[in-house]
């Protein structure tokens, strides 16, 4: 008789050992109806999501906190292949399980994914569904709900090759870059909103005209919608999509009432000539960059009503050419990523590279530069929120006026009525609502906090006359506290009223 290798009766002894334990367990499940599940909730929800996209996979838990084995007879998904749900129970694909065991104390996993099928209309529209549990008589469900919206998508990128309107009637999501071609003009019309997928950039060779307004201002982030954590959502993350790049070739770009967020270049006006105006901004708020926010090399740009605020590497970057900053916050305080150690709120040069050299002409009114580093002691040093990279060859001209900035000044005719803010006053000087934290969500609000703050009543009256309210819509020439310094005008605000 032909005998069996040393591996393979250890094998049969371990089934022979096996099998009988299972058999026991199989006739222990409890059939008591009064022994009931429990589910981690009774509504898994997904945040908006885009028509043809998928979603991020969501799970919810089932416990069986009883004392006795229970065996789910089904599990199934009540919509199927009609509601654009997937689920996974415990590690199997499908729509329908059967016979699914849950031992004393013991838990499953079920995971959920959905992607939702356009509808061909502009408002949002819910989509629902319910994973169905019977056992023991009992039925029970947890619900699906997921909001979905129909988008203009331009899955591989695009180019606009003529004169374009981008209209407000549905969100547009980009993947890849989206190509102003020479000589064309992008107009976007006010209330528009792109979603921005990861690396995907606006580049502009001709012009771009993003025209918003205070009731119905024009998005540009990124295209998640979930959080990374609870406390911090994507969209309060820096580096979720590319940039917007204005090419040499490209002027007379426009940007009013836009709010631009989480990219990761910012906004990039690459080496020009300022005898023509590269770009205006203006009632704007541009934030969270993972790069630079604003560079600009020898280029015509200026800069209203704006806030520029938080990014890891330089602020605003200006390297030769003009530049005219009015009324604009200008404040980093990044604190998800955390800002690089050489970094600045205001970096001016007139060097464009180690062999090139420009004439620099910068004026700010009005504005405030601030960031979490320590003033230091001279504006030429490391520390401050401001650097001057200054080439004595060539023209560097600047003018601060009724500016309150983060930086240590010393006797200087280009600075007027400017006032500082000194290296000690430290965490307990507040000059605004919200610097970021886990507890408002690392949100940020850079309006004035206090009406003893000295950005308060300090701004120029005569420049404030010019551009008498603020993008909210704040009068800057009446009331009692009237013109404050910065993109904002100071107003009694409770903190929960913030953004």
């Amino acid at each position: 008789m032909q005998k069996l290798p040393i591996y393979s009766l250890l094998a049969l002894l371990l089934m022979m050992v096996a099998l009988p334990a299972c058999e026991e367990f199989d006739e222990n499940y409890s059939t008591n109806p009064n022994l009931k599940l429990r589910f981690s909730v009774d509504t898994l929800a997904f945040d908006t999501l885009f028509t043809e996209t998928g979603s991020t996979t969501r799970q919810f838990m089932i416990y069986n906190r009883n004392k006795e084995a229970l065996n789910i007879e089904q599990i199934r998904l009540a919509g199927a292949e009609r509601s654009g749900f997937r689920i996974n129970v415990d590690g199997r694909k499908g729509s329908e399980f059967e016979h699914i065991d849950i031992p004393a104390g013991d838990s499953l996993y079920v995971f959920v994914e959905v992607t939702i099928r356009p509808h061909d209309q502009d408002q949002p529209f819910v989509m629902q569904d319910s994973v169905l549990f019977s056992y023991n008589g009992n039925n029970e469900f947890v619900l699906l709900h997921a909001y979905g919206q129909d988008v203009y998508l331009y899955k591989n990128g695009g180019e606009i090759t003529t004169d374009t309107t981008f209209t407000a009637t549905r969100p547009f999501l980009i993947y890849g870059d989206l190509v102003v071609a020479p000589g064309a003009t992008l107009r976007i019309e006010e209330g528009a909103t792109f979603y921005m997928h990861d690396k995907a950039n606006i580049i502009v060779h001709g012009s771009l005209l993003a025209e918003g307004s205070e009731e119905l201002p024009i998005t540009i982030r990124g295209d998640r919608t979930d959080y990374i954590i609870p406390s911090l959502p994507y969209d309060h993350s820096p580096a979720q999509w590319g940039g917007i790049r204005f090419m040499p070739e490209s002027y007379g770009n426009k940007l009013d009432y836009v709010y631009i967020r989480n990219g990761n270049s910012g906004l990039d006006c690459l080496p020009a000539t300022p005898d023509e105006r590269k770009i205006s901004i203006t009632n704007s708020r541009i934030s969270n960059m993972g790069g630079n926010l604003l560079k600009a090399v020898n280029c015509d740009i200026e800069v209203i009503n704006t806030e520029l605020s938080n990014a890891r590497d330089t602020l605003v970057a200006i390297r030769g050419g003009k530049a005219d900053f009015i009324h604009c916050t200008l404040a980093n305080y990044m604190s998800v990523a955390g800002r690089r150690d050489t970094t600045f709120t205001l970096y001016l040069s007139n060097n464009l590279s180690k062999e090139q050299t420009a004439p620099l002409t910068v004026r700010f009114d009005n504005s405030l530069i601030d960031g979490n580093r320590n003033a230091g002691k001279s504006h030429t040093e490391m520390g401050g929120e401001i650097f001057f990279d200054r080439n004595e060859n060539e023209t560097f001209a600047y003018h601060f006026n009724h500016c309150l900035i983060k930086t240590a000044i010393e006797e200087d005719p280009n600075y007027t009525n400017v006032l500082t803010i000194p290296a000690s006053t430290g965490s307990s000087y507040t000059l605004f609502f919200k610097t970021g934290s886990k507890k408002n969500e690392y949100s940020y609000d850079f309006r004035i906090a206090k009406n003893d703050v000295v950005a308060v009543r300090n701004a120029d009256p005569e420049v404030a006359a010019r551009y008498p309210i603020d993008r909210y819509g704040v009068s800057r020439t009446e009331g009692a506290f009237a013109p404050t310094i910065g993109a904002y005008e100071f107003i009694h605000l409770e903190e929960e009223e913030t953004e």
